[in-house]
């Protein structure tokens, strides 16, 4: 089921947009200020983002430049400014696509479904390859780089980059990540996977590399996004 945020203040353009997505088989999930939208992004995982541009709080523009820091993740702008300069502004900024108010609903799921195939073939082009702000995971040659440097870690150490990297915005717990880079289930105690981390940060530091990982107090860890 395709994942979609839908961030737009007038209520009835909302609705009306999520009623006819969700009749196509899409799961929508509501925004009506750019500070709820860049709160919902934060917190769950999209497959396609509908920003509107002027929103109360954050405005849409400013929420797309902060999206495009850390994802490609497809956006289509719905905005009432037509004119030219302003649709080359829009996708200079980092949107896919627009569309200009009044829009016909047909129209907007066919310009979807375009960005979608899109994002499938790059995902397709790209799945040798994790990218995360200034990290490349190589997945073929096992090997990170980070800002160009590559950063030599073990096989356990590069197998908890990986799983952070293909899910950044999720807090995984000590358990969780010696089942998935261990493949096993048996108790593990919280300082091996502590020790590990903090290799990991200290290679980073020796290669002079950005150490993205944040430890979430109480729960694991996860990739900081800012």
């Amino acid at each position: 089921m395709t994942r979609i945020l839908l961030v737009e203040d007038d209520t009835d353009i909302n609705n009306m947009t999520e009623a006819f997505l969700t009749q196509k088989g899409c799961s929508v999930t509501q925004a009506f200020s750019g500070t709820e939208g860049r709160l919902l992004w934060q917190l769950q995982e999209f497959d396609l983002l509908l920003v509107d541009l002027m929103l109360p709080g954050l405005s849409g523009d400013r929420l797309v430049e902060e999206i495009r820091r850390t994802s490609q993740v497809p956006v289509i702008v719905l905005t009432a400014k037509g004119a030219l300069e302003d649709k080359v502004e829009l996708l200079v900024a980092g949107a896919d696509d627009y569309m200009t108010k009044p829009f016909a609903l047909e129209e907007l799921w066919a310009r979807i479904l375009v960005q979608l195939r899109h994002q499938r073939g790059a995902r397709q082009e790209q799945e040798e390859m994790i990218l995360f702000r200034e990290w490349t995971i190589d997945m073929q040659a096992r090997r990170l780089l980070a800002q160009g440097k590559a950063v030599e870690l073990t096989a356990h150490e590069f197998g908890i980059v990986e799983l952070l990297a293909r899910r950044p915005k999720k807090v995984f717990t000590r358990q969780e990540i010696y089942e998935a880079v261990w493949q096993q289930d048996a108790f593990i105690e919280d300082k091996t996977i502590n020790v590990h981390i903090s290799n990991i940060r200290a290679k980073l530091r020796a290669a002079g590399a950005p150490d993205y990982i944040q430890t979430v107090w109480g729960i694991g860890f996860k990739l900081t996004e800012i």
